[in-house]
C-alpha cells in the first residue's frame, strides 16, 4: 500500500511514520509499504526525512521512503492521501491569531475569527489539490487533517465527494480519558458524539450496556481527575449533561480565555513558529542529531498544548497519557486498515451529514461516529441535539459554509458575512477591520 502525505515536512509527519512502523513490528496485513513525502519547503523535507531514517533503524519491512517535489508525481499511483498542509505556515497563523487580537477577538486558528482567515487562505489550494487527485489519482482515498478541518473537508467534497474524509484527535481524546476515569477500557467502550470539528460533545458512554456518563458526571472527583473535567470545571459539565470536546472552552469561556491570551507573553502561534523555526534550523546543520532534537521539541509541543485556556481555569499540567503525541496518527491508520482490509470498524471522522442530524443540509460536514468499511465512512443515527448543542452547530455551519463561498468565489460580503456572524466576534464593524487587516487573502481583495 502506497500513503502519500501532502506536506511531508510538516513537525508531526514522524508520528504517523511512527504508526507505520508499529504495523510493520506487527507485520500487519495490508500495511503501507511505501510513504510518499510531499512539500514545497526542500528544508523541512530533508530533516523530516533524517527523523524518519532514525525511527526506522533496525525495523524489519519498514515502509520504502521517497520524496517527491511534484505534487502530480507524489499523488500518482497513490492508494491512500493524507492532507496536512500549512498554507502561509507558521507565520500566516502568527497573522491570524494576531490580526482579531487586536479587535480585542480571539484568534485561535480552528475556531473565531483567526480560523475564517485561515480557511479563507487555505480552502483554494485545497481545492486545487482535489482536482489533482481527481485527474491523476481517481482511485485514491483523501484523508484529510489540514484546518480548519471541517470546512476543508466539505470544500474538497465539491471535487472528490465521499472520498474525501476529514480526521481529528481531539474526539479520540475526550472518550479515551472519560473511559479511563468511569473505570473502562477505552476500545470496549462504545459512545455517541457528535458534532462539528472543534465543537462536539460526548452525550454517551457505554460499557457492557450501561452508560457509564451519568456516573461520571455526578462524582466530582472523578470528573475532574481528567482534562476536561478540569478545563470546564464539574459544575458547568454537570449543568451541561455532557463532555464538550475540549475547544469548546473558547466558547463557554470566551472572556476568560481571551483574557488569558492577551496576558501572555506570546500566542500558540507564535511559540511554535519560534520553536519549529528553532528546530528546522539546528536540525538542518546537525542532522545526525535530527531525531533527538524532534523528541525534545515534540515533547515541549505537547505539554504547551491549549496552555492558554488551561491557564483561565486555574493552570495545571498535562496528564503523561496526553503527551505521547499525536492521536491523529492512529486515527488516520485505523481508517486506512478499515478501508483497505474491509474491516468494519467505529471512529469518529468528519463526513458528509446524510440525515445524521435533520436540520442540517445532506451535505454539510459535520463529525460524528462512523461505520467504516471498504464503502468508506458512513455516519451512524444518533440521538437529538438538545436546542443549545443544535443552535451553536447550525450557527457554526453557515460560517463555515460563508468562508467557503468567499473562498471560492473572491466574494467580500461572504468574508464580512462568516465573521460578522460568529459567535466569537463581536460587530460587524470588527469583523470589517479585521477584513481589512488581512487583506493579502485572494478572498478578500476581490
Amino acid at each position: 500500500m502506497r500513503l502519500t502525505i501532502l506536506g511531508g515536512g510538516g513537525f508531526r509527519v514522524p508520528l504517523v511514520h511512527r504508526a507505520l512502523l508499529d504495523d510493520a513490528r506487527r507485520t500487519a496485513p495490508g500495511r503501507c509499504t511505501e510513504l510518499v513525502l510531499y512539500d514545497t519547503d526542500p528544508v523541512r523535507l530533508k530533516v523530516i526525512g533524517s527523523v524518519l531514517a532514525a525511527q526506522a533503524a533496525d525495523v524489519p519491512g519498514a515502509p520504502v521512503v521517497r520524496v517527491v517535489r511534484e505534487l502530480d508525481e507524489a499523488l500518482r499511483g497513490a492508494d491512500f492521501v493524507f492532507s496536512a498542509i500549512r498554507v502561509g505556515g507558521t507565520a500566516g497563523r502568527v497573522r491570524d491569531e494576531r490580526i482579531p487580537l487586536g479587535e480585542r477577538v480571539l484568534g485561535q486558528e480552528t475556531v473565531g475569527a483567526g480560523g475564517v482567515l485561515y480557511g479563507l487562505r487555505t480552502i483554494p489550494v485545497a481545492l486545487n489539490i482535489a482536482e489533482r487527485v481527481a485527474a491523476v489519482a481517481p482511485d485514491a482515498w483523501v484523508i484529510n487533517f489540514t484546518n480548519p478541518a471541517g470546512m476543508v473537508t466539505e470544500a474538497m467534497r465539491t471535487v472528490l465527494g465521499d472520498r474525501v474524509i476529514g480526521i481529528c484527535d481531539s474526539p479520540v481524546g475526550l472518550v479515551r480519558r472519560a473511559a479511563r476515569a468511569a473505570g473502562a477500557d477505552p476500545d470496549e467502550a462504545h459512545f455517541d458524539y457528535v458534532g462539528l470539528n472543534h465543537l462536539g460533545w460526548l452525550r454517551s458512554l457505554t460499557h457492557q450496556g450501561k452508560d457509564l456518563l451519568p456516573g461520571l458526571l455526578g462524582d466530582e472527583k472523578l470528573l475532574t481527575s481528567f482534562e476536561e473535567g478540569k478545563l470546564f470545571g464539574a459544575e458547568w459539565l454537570q449543568a451541561l449533561g455532557a463532555l464538550p470536546n475540549e475547544y469548546l472552552h473558547y466558547y463557554y469561556f470566551r472572556r476568560e480565555t481571551l483574557r488569558s491570551v492577551l496576558d501572555s507573553v506570546e500566542t500558540r502561534g507564535e511559540f511554535l513558529d519560534q520553536q519549529q523555526g528553532h528546530f528546522f534550523s539546528t536540525a538542518a546543520a546537525a542532522l545526525d542529531k535530527a531525531y533527538e532534537l524532534w523528541e525534545r521539541t515534540r515533547r515541549r509541543r505537547e505539554e504547551t498544548y491549549m496552555a492558554e485556556s488551561r491557564a483561565a481555569s486555574g493552570g495545571w499540567q498535562r496528564d503523561s497519557c496526553d503527551l505521547d503525541g499525536g492521536g491523529y496518527d492512529r486515527v488516520a491508520l485505523a481508517l486506512m486498515r478499515a478501508i483497505s482490509g474491509d474491516v468494519s470498524t467505529r471512529l469518529v471522522l468528519n463526513v458528509a451529514n446524510g440525515t445524521t442530524v435533520p436540520a442540517l443540509a445532506p451535505g454539510a460536514v459535520i463529525e460524528t461516529v462512523c461505520e467504516v468499511d471498504a464503502r468508506g465512512a458512513r455516519p451512524l443515527a444518533c440521538a437529538p441535539l438538545r436546542e443549545d448543542q443544535l443552535g451553536l452547530m447550525l450557527q457554526l455551519k453557515a460560517v463555515e459554509r460563508a468562508t467557503i463561498e468567499a473562498a471560492v468565489f473572491r466574494d467580500r460580503g461572504a468574508a464580512l458575512r462568516a465573521l460578522a456572524l460568529h459567535p466569537l466576534v463581536d460587530s460587524p464593524a470588527v469583523a470589517a477591520r479585521i477584513l481589512e487587516r488581512a487583506a493579502d487573502s485572494p478572498a478578500l481583495r476581490a
